[in-house]
């Protein structure tokens, strides 16, 4: 680790300026040279004494807001557990401090969503939402023996796969779906409302996740199939539709052919692969 990430030479500033404000922003996270290719690390957490920082200025008491500057997930529990704000920026570029601050301020209300998982812990990694299922799944986390699951951690990730956050709040309802058996080369159409429940105008993206419940070779739990993003006003009502076809079922078989199989298939919508919120089936026919 750079040494410069483990000096503390510069706390006691940082905490007679955080004493002194309304509310605290922390940029942290890895330095530009810590990401990319052959940039690998074992440990994945904030680099060097940045937590420490973050548990002293938080506890000053004042309303901490963590930037959290990366090229890859990072374990950060600790924050994760007693900041209120914190924000993903990825790595931006010459307009950052403009467009971070149009989030901050709430002149922008972000609708990003993850596109992987961030872990609890290394020992959890390969952490990802389509994993295939065990033959002891765990039911509750946390529960009883001789179950696939973490004696020591969650097996659940910290952030998963589609999490994001908004200044509003969507709720989704009356999902429907114009036929429950389709024919080998048809067609469903699906449809569900989506409602701005909250204060503020945001847009939400709708996630469609499906799961070949049997099939020749395993198949994972869900599948993010299809995705899309609503733009509404506070109290406005979208009505999103999709369609499922053959091609939305098929995979590589064990004679690595294409195939879409004859079966009962679970249809899961939601704002996050671990936030579903609508939940129907169907049957592909012969």
């Amino acid at each position: 680790m750079p040494c410069a990430y483990s000096r503390r030479a510069g706390f006691a500033q940082a905490l007679a300026v955080a004493r002194q404000a309304d509310v605290v922003v922390m940029s942290m996270g890895e330095g530009e040279d810590m990401s990319g290719e052959a940039r690998s690390r074992a440990h994945i957490g904030l680099p060097g004494v940045q937590e420490e920082l973050v548990r002293a200025v938080h506890a000053t008491g004042k309303p901490v807001v963590v930037l959290l500057n990366t090229g890859r997930p990072l374990i950060f529990n600790w924050t994760a557990d007693h900041v209120p704000a914190i924000v993903c920026t990825w790595w931006l570029g010459t307009e950052a401090g403009n467009a971070l601050a149009d989030v901050l301020f709430g002149d922008h209300n972000p609708s990003a969503k993850l596109p992987m998982s961030f872990p609890r812990a290394e020992g959890q990694i390969p952490v990802y939402y389509n994993h295939f299922n065990t033959g002891r799944p765990v039911g509750t986390e946390g529960a009883g023996n001789f179950v696939s699951g973490y004696r020591d951690v969650l097996n659940t990730p910290r952030y998963a796969f589609g999490h994001g956050l908004s200044y509003t709040s969507f709720a989704y309802d009356n999902l429907v779906l114009d036929q429950t058996r389709m024919p080998a080369q048809g067609r469903i159409s699906v449809t569900l409302n989506v409602k701005n429940a909250g204060p503020r105008t945001g847009d939400e993206v709708v996630q469609l996740y499906l799961r070949d419940r049997v099939a020749s070779v395993v198949r994972p739990v869900k599948e993010l199939k299809a995705f899309r993003k609503v733009h509404l006003e506070p109290g406005q009502t979208a009505s999103v539709r999709f369609e499922i076809d053959r091609e939305m079922l098929s995979f590589y078989n064990d004679q690595l052919q294409w195939v879409a199989e004859p079966g009962e298939f679970d249809l899961m919508i939601g704002a996050a692969s671990d936030d579903i919120r609508l939940r129907t089936a169907f049957e592909l026919l012969p």
